[in-house]
């Protein structure tokens, strides 16, 4: 949330002076001061989040020592990755990895397995994933606070394992939907945990790009279910189901890379010693002092996040609850109304039926369909690249909905018709399901997880 002016560089001081190297701790604590006043003062009036940290009122001399802390904290640790870091985020990555190798692993070898069974039956084995998804998040934010993010990263890999072998190794459609079911556990776990801890890593100038590495791995993991698909057939479905298996052990054999967040440790022991090891390891520094630096900042953003949630918490006793908060506020309930919308229209829009059934939709429209449902899956990956770059540039959040909506509803046409028979040619409905996820993938897909905290910056998210 730093304020660059004008005519400075984003990681730099200003065009034809040098950088100025003061103490850090000491900058955050000034800058904490003069954003809190009279030294961190708990009674100042505003929420303490990293946005209102650079609203707040300040003299001349107090903006100028913020905007230096900013620089100097961003030219500090631009450039710091470390063998250790990213071998600790690669090791969490495979988590949402495996969370995207579930969600289409079931779509080429529905008339294979288990022959005979019932579309009910069929459904209910796919949905399971989805079933178990909610539960997952909860359990995944609970041992993530109560247990720190390393070891509630392993209990996931345990959960991938248990849910991989049931379902290889099921001799019944009622063993295969079990499986589906505690996979779907761990993937809603990993869609809450993964994001948490690369975000605890990363240093702050690179915590988007971190960030995007959750979204990658989880299109990639889809890509790569259709792949093996289309190599192996669908007929060695045991192997195909065998992969999940094989790589959660592996994760687990890899445990030692997973280093704990050192933020998670500092929010609970101020002096932990493992903290201060971690932090040597991930950022790869050689003396004491650059440590307790960090960990002077590291202590410093804690504070003030708790401070946040101390007004928000103040708030929401004032008006009964966290809902009641918000719908009770005229400028927050149309904020509200507008996430819900969004988050709805993201699960609605029939994306799910997609990389769930679109081996189905194929059948009988072009000559292969796991040929089809492969390049689908390579659409996807593609658009959600061109998605990270459109987010980063002025394109509107608006702008992007819209003409998401508006792609998909024209693909939607485009399909029925090659479904009805209407348009005979391969070509057009394979060119309306990749258009359909293209188009998802622009808009639809990552605005509402990304949208609601530009929304609600004033606001308690």
């Amino acid at each position: 949330a730093g304020l660059v002016p004008p005519g400075h560089h984003a990681y730099g001081a200003k065009a034809g002076h040098a950088l100025p190297s003061p103490s850090r701790s000491s900058l955050f604590r000034s800058c904490r001061s003069c954003a809190t006043g009279d030294d961190g003062d708990a009674s100042y009036p505003y929420a303490m989040t990293p946005q209102t940290l650079a609203l707040a009122p300040r003299s001349k001399e107090e903006e100028a020592l913020y905007v230096e802390c900013q620089i100097a904290e961003d030219e500090l640790r631009r450039d710091v990755v470390t063998a250790p870091m990213i071998m600790a985020c690669g090791v969490a990555c495979v988590s949402q990895f495996l969370c995207g190798y579930q969600t289409s692993v079931m779509n080429a070898p529905e008339k294979y397995v288990f022959p005979g069974h019932t579309t009910a039956g069929w459904s209910l084995a796919v949905s399971a994933f989805a079933i178990g998804g909610p539960l997952g998040a909860v359990l995944g934010g609970y041992l993530a606070n109560a247990r720190g993010r390393r070891s509630a990263l392993l209990v996931d890999a345990v959960l991938f394992a248990a849910g991989g072998v049931l379902m290889t190794i099921a001799p019944s459609l009622a063993w295969l939907i079990a499986g589906r079911f505690v996979v779907g556990v761990a993937s809603g776990y990993s869609s809450v945990l993964v994001p948490i801890y690369l975000g605890e890593l990363a240093p702050p100038v690179l915590r988007g790009t971190f960030g995007t590495c959750t979204q990658f791995a989880l299109v990639i993991g889809i890509l790569a279910s259709d792949v093996l698909a289309l190599g192996i057939g669908g007929e060695d479905w045991r192997m195909l189901f065998g992969v999940t298996p094989l790589l959660a052990v592996l994760q687990l054999l890899c445990a030692p890379h997973l280093l704990e967040s050192p933020r998670w440790l500092l929010d609970r022991d101020e002096a932990s010693q493992l903290a201060r090891d971690a932090l040597r390891k991930l950022y790869g520094f050689r003396d004491a002092e650059q440590v307790e630096h960090e960990v002077s900042h590291i202590v410093g953003a804690n504070a003030v996040h708790k401070l946040a949630e101390h007004d928000a918490s103040a708030l929401q006793t004032d008006l009964g609850s966290a809902f009641g908060s918000i719908y009770n506020d005229d400028l927050a309930r149309p904020l509200l109304a507008a996430a819900v919308a969004l988050h709805v229209a993201q699960q609605l829009c029939g994306i799910n039926a997609v990389f769930y059934y679109s081996t189905m939709f194929f059948e009988g429209v072009i000559a292969d369909p796991l040929v089809g449902t492969t390049l689908v899956a390579a659409v996807n990956v593609a658009a959600t690249y061109v998605a990270v770059i459109l987010m980063d540039h002025d394109c509107g959040r608006k702008t992007l909905l819209a003409g998401s909506a508006a792609g998909m509803l024209a693909c939607c046409g485009v399909l029925t018709l090659a479904l009805r028979g209407t348009l005979s040619s391969d070509a057009a409905a394979l060119g309306a399901v990749a258009g359909f996820v293209a188009c998802f993938e622009l808009g639809l897909g990552p605005i509402p997880c990304v949208i609601l905290a530009s929304l609600c910056q004033h606001h308690p998210h």
